[in-house]
């Protein structure tokens, strides 16, 4: 999957997966937003071959840096992701454990807004890819991640049955929010253990990638969630649970989610999972028109970014 070369400079990067023009905006909005709060490290685009010339373009425009990979997929067993299509996008969010280029990659998603620096992922403490790779009591480090809310606030029908507010890890949590703030929930509570997908830190590996690509091809047709499905159950309670204020799902917000523990002033980087997305709901100036606070604050550092850009002389081109 990786070519050896580096789109910068940076042993340690940010990346985002782009497939299509449909999350440019975020992209670039999550670039400018990890800028304004004065990241020491850069945001490099992973693309794909169906990211169009325009989508390029946008970015060579704002200088913002990007690399190449292939589409990642099974190749031996499949799963129909047809009630959430979104989900075959997701096996290429694996491609930063194959990133050996740089010692240290931090995925993100595109429909992120990073609202306080938080470089110190950069340097947190992971396995070292040769211990990490053989596994064993010493590994517990492989990677880093925030849960996933599995409490299905939408009652979608085809997700898990036991996807239930009591199998979540984050109302565990209900009773010391403070805590909350600066400690991820035991991925051992509850019967799932479950991560998203949204923000992964990792140590790139080769050894590690052809784990995650062996596992794939063998077991991707019982996969209800892709990469998340992945890395949670080949890594089960070997994975680092962060503090969901650096992955903030933007339902943990809602009333009868995980209000108990929400604190709009900890939250380091919002992740606006579940269309529509902010960019789907602005005005003629650019204001949110959605019901969700969270929205508003998109469109607000949204509006900030044209206007720097405007003053720096991008031309307008829609995104």
């Amino acid at each position: 999957m990786a070519d050896g070369k580096r789109a910068v400079d940076s042993s340690r990067v940010w990346t985002t997966l782009i497939t299509n023009t449909a999350y440019l905006s975020g992209l670039i909005t999550l670039d400018y937003s990890l800028k304004k709060h004065k990241s020491a490290y850069p945001l490099v685009a992973l693309y794909t071959d169906s990211f169009p010339a325009e989508g390029l373009a946008a970015l060579d425009a704002r200088g913002i840096p990007h690399q190449h990979i292939q589409y990642l997929l099974p190749t031996k067993s499949t799963k129909d992701y047809s009630n959430d299509p979104r989900f075959y996008d997701c096996w290429s969010k694996l491609t930063p454990f194959s990133l050996t280029q740089y010692d240290r990659v931090v995925q993100l998603d595109s429909d992120m807004l990073v609202l306080q620096n938080m470089d110190e992922l950069m340097t947190m403490d992971l396995d070292e890819p040769s211990v990490a790779a053989k596994g064993g009591p010493e590994s517990k480090r492989v990677f880093a991640a925030g849960h996933a809310c599995v409490c299905n606030p939408l009652k979608k029908a085809h997700y898990p049955k036991d996807w239930v507010p009591e199998n979540c890890a984050f109302t565990s949590q209900h009773a010391d929010p403070e805590t909350a703030q600066t400690v991820g929930a035991d991925p051992a509570v509850g019967p799932l253990g479950f991560m998203n997908g949204g923000l992964q830190v990792v140590n790139p590996s080769v050894e590690i990638f052809q784990q995650i690509v062996d596992y794939m091809d063998t077991n991707a047709a019982a996969m209800e969630f892709a990469d998340q499905s992945l890395l949670s159950e080949l890594y089960r309670g070997r994975w680092v649970a962060l503090p969901y204020i650096y992955n903030a799902l933007k339902t943990l917000r809602w009333d009868d989610v995980h209000k108990p523990i929400w604190r709009d002033d900890k939250v380091k980087n919002m992740h606006y999972i579940l269309t529509p997305n902010p960019w789907d709901e602005l005005d003629a100036e650019g204001n949110s028109t959605s019901k969700d606070e969270t929205h508003k604050w998109w469109a607000d550092v949204n509006k900030e970014r044209k206007q720097a850009e405007r003053e720096r002389g991008v031309k307008e081109d829609g995104f």
